[in-house]
């Protein structure tokens, strides 16, 4: 499994021909390293409605004529956006052509501005993505919980993406130890550094996890990691 980083909170992850992007926040990331027109792949994953994650999206949607994966109310404003969507629900997976996702808890909010009004994204939610015989867990915005220790029980997890920016989610002390609990061996942390209020040291997490027998990759805007 092959998954690159594309700053902020968005990673392709590529494995038997299947390419599925997670979070697609690039052309209003000056971090992002590539244009939205520029992606190829199989399908969308939405961890929540808020721009920075949202991005992309319906762009890529129909660029590549594949469906946007989310939950059920922003699934529908994608519908309602022209493109092909697929909704879910916190806790619900579901099998693809050649892939399974499945929605976790995560702790945080979800709304799209449209605006000035804010239209409500349904829950926030992190995603197991499955391709052939291997995991990865993007745990999207969310605060450190304790069922995080569940999703490591239930799950051989093979890597796993954690914000560390704090503010609006996790910082690095609590996804240190989100990454013990969920009981993977490597991970990449995200959602950092693309605004002032979310300044971090990847680098210095990454050290850090080392220290607990778990390997970080601070990885910049395109490169990858193959698990």
């Amino acid at each position: 499994m092959k998954i690159t980083y594309y700053g902020h909170s968005c990673m392709l992850v590529e494995e038997n021909g299947i390419r599925v992007i997670i979070d697609p926040f690039l052309s209003g990331n000056a971090n992002s390293g590539i244009s939205p027109d520029d992606i190829q792949v199989d399908a969308v994953v939405l961890t929540h409605g808020h721009a920075d994650h949202f991005g992309d999206s319906i762009g890529i949607a129909k660029r590549n004529d594949c469906p946007v994966i989310a939950v059920f109310e922003l699934a529908g404003y994608c519908a309602n956006q022209g493109v092909k969507s697929h909704g879910m629900n916190i806790g619900g997976s579901f099998a693809f052509n050649g892939f399974k996702v499945k929605f976790t808890q995560a702790f945080h909010s979800s709304s799209i501005s449209v605006g000035d009004t804010w239209i409500y994204a349904g829950q926030p939610a992190g995603v197991l993505l499955t391709i052939g015989d291997k995991t990865f867990y993007h745990a999207g915005d969310t605060s450190l919980f304790g069922d995080m220790r569940l999703i490591g029980e239930m799950n051989n997890i093979e890597c796993a993406a954690l914000p560390i920016g704090d503010a609006f989610t996790m910082g690095p002390d609590d996804a240190l130890l989100a990454a013990q609990w969920i009981r993977t061996k490597k991970v990449i942390p995200v959602h950092y550094n693309t605004f002032p209020q979310i300044e971090q040291d990847p680098v210095l997490f990454c050290d850090r996890l080392r220290q607990t027998g778990l390997e970080g990759y601070p990885l910049k805007p395109g490169e990858s990691i193959n698990i």
